[in-house]
């Protein structure tokens, strides 16, 4: 398995992204305290100090004019401008950052996936949801610091899972801050051509280009038969044997850079988990041919990246509790040791 390693400057510029982005992130949650304002409003023959929680004009009273409320208004246009100057401040870094990562081609993330992530960052969505399928791998990628061969990382579909056992009121929430109408609204925001795949109710959404978006959860007991949506008409998941093997393996939020220099947030599944699940999968005969070898290249990818490059990660079945030991063995036969002699999986076959 060949990688393409970063040279120093790159090494150095996905650091400063990864900084600068994580910093910038809390500048504009900072900024989001203050974006509805707080001002005096006459109601009758006083003045009342309101703090707006909405855009509807909805707030709650702070008390009458006075010496207390007066000091309060100052006190919160002060935060709101240092909150401003800062926001402003690393946004116009941010733009420089950018223009660094496409001159120096840091960027690998596909556009059309890193506006949807985005979009979902700015909702303050990205750890509702995890990535688990080929984009996954260009977190893992970035937390390296190699390139993977741009074909094995070919791929027109986002998977976007939810932990069903989570309460679906708290993206639903979110998403109506948002002004959007479900999970839908938010993508047809990033791109309005976006639309259900046959009719309203199914998994997937697709654009005028092609590019799907899949919403997935983990395989539910038969007692369960609420629908995980989030919205009327939105989406709506579709269930996916054995998926809670990555839904409870640790999750890692990485900033992965887009192909326009753009950095976003993304969280995935421990790479060993993602390695191993693929592994999985390329030996069930139920599933299609091409998609069982493109399984088996993607595991055998994710291994080597954990092996070589992020060694803290060890393959070792303490550390991998959260998967059942038929599942590993079985996944350990369909990877083999990489033809250099380096077997990353040693720790996981059992003793002979």
């Amino acid at each position: 398995m060949e990688f393409i390693e970063l040279d120093d400057q790159q090494r150095l510029n996905l650091v400063n992204s990864d900084q600068l982005y994580r910093a910038w992130r809390q500048a504009r949650d900072s900024m989001q305290q203050y974006r509805y304002g707080m001002r005096f409003v006459k109601r009758g023959d006083k003045r009342y100090l309101i703090r707006f929680i909405d855009a509807r004009g909805n707030g709650r009273s702070l008390g009458p004019d006075s010496d207390k409320t007066r000091q309060i208004l100052k006190h919160f246009e002060q935060g709101q401008a240092q909150a401003r100057t800062k926001y402003d401040g690393l946004t116009e870094r941010l733009r420089t950052q950018i223009r660094l990562n496409r001159a120096l081609r840091i960027g690998r993330l596909p556009r059309a996936a890193a506006e949807i992530l985005a979009a979902m960052n700015d909702a303050g969505l990205d750890r509702e949801f995890l990535v688990v399928g080929t984009h996954a791998l260009y977190a893992y990628e970035s937390m390296a610091a190699v390139h993977v061969d741009p074909g094995a990382l070919a791929s027109d579909d986002l998977d976007l899972c939810f932990d069903a056992r989570r309460p679906l009121q708290l993206v639903t929430d979110k998403l109506q801050r948002q002004n959007t109408a479900g999970l839908l609204g938010l993508l047809a925001r990033v791109d309005k051509t976006y639309t259900p795949m046959s009719a309203p109710g199914v998994f997937r959404a697709v654009n005028a280009k092609g590019f799907m978006v899949d919403l997935i959860t983990a395989q539910r007991s038969m007692n369960d038969s609420d629908r995980v949506t989030f919205g009327a008409d939105d989406l709506v998941a579709a269930e996916v044997p054995n998926l809670h093997w990555l839904i409870n393996a640790p999750k890692f939020e990485h900033v992965t850079i887009a192909s326009n220099g753009r950095p976003v947030m993304m969280q995935v599944p421990d790479p060993r988990a993602f390695a191993l699940h693929k592994a999985w999968l390329s030996q069930q005969s139920t599933r299609e041919p091409v998609k069982r070898q493109r399984d088996k290249s993607q595991a055998k990818i994710a291994v080597a990246i954990v092996g070589r490059y992020l060694t803290h990660l060890p393959f070792s079945q303490d550390d991998l509790r959260y998967l059942s030991m038929d599942m590993i063995h079985l996944a350990t036969q369909a990877v083999s040791p990489e033809q250099d002699g380096d077997d990353f999986l040693a720790g996981l076959r059992p003793v002979p």
